[in-house]
């Protein structure tokens, strides 16, 4: 009898770096750095935060190889946010535990990437700015 050969998948879950004008108090924490998962699963990647402000603005982004990163959604403690595949990607903002957790549905090898947790104002700008903001000088990424 043949069994079926499943593809694992892996997928790194890393923080943006904190805000560096009130470094102290805003941050993210991404608790697990890697995980994998079979396809046609689902996983579900950490995100814990810090604050200052009263609002919170909570952001997940994808990063497949040297491409730039891209939006997947936003979460906010006050109002609504906005998901880009529905289907795909789901989270919501807890923010009595700080916990923005994103959970990805039906899971396929390309989803194998770099899962980004962003506190606002930690990247801003439309996407070529926000390239900018994760990549240093020498072309290594800001964590």
């Amino acid at each position: 009898m043949k069994t079926k050969q499943r593809d694992h998948m892996l997928l790194a879950a890393m923080s943006l770096g904190m805000n560096t004008t009130l470094a102290q108090k805003d941050n993210v924490l991404q608790p697990r750095g890697e995980v994998t998962a079979d396809e046609g699963h689902s996983v579900t990647l950490d995100c814990l935060y810090n604050s200052s402000s009263s609002d919170h603005y909570l952001f997940w982004y994808k990063q497949e190889g040297r491409k730039s990163p891209k939006f997947i959604l936003s979460r906010f403690k006050f109002g609504e946010g906005k998901t880009e595949d529905e289907e795909k990607y789901s989270s919501t903002l807890d923010s009595s535990l700080r916990s923005v957790p994103l959970k990805i549905q039906k899971l396929e090898l390309s989803d194998s990437a770099v899962y980004y947790c962003a506190l606002q104002p930690t990247v801003r700008g439309n996407s070529s700015t926000v390239d900018e903001n994760l990549w240093s000088k020498d072309n290594t990424i800001l964590h």
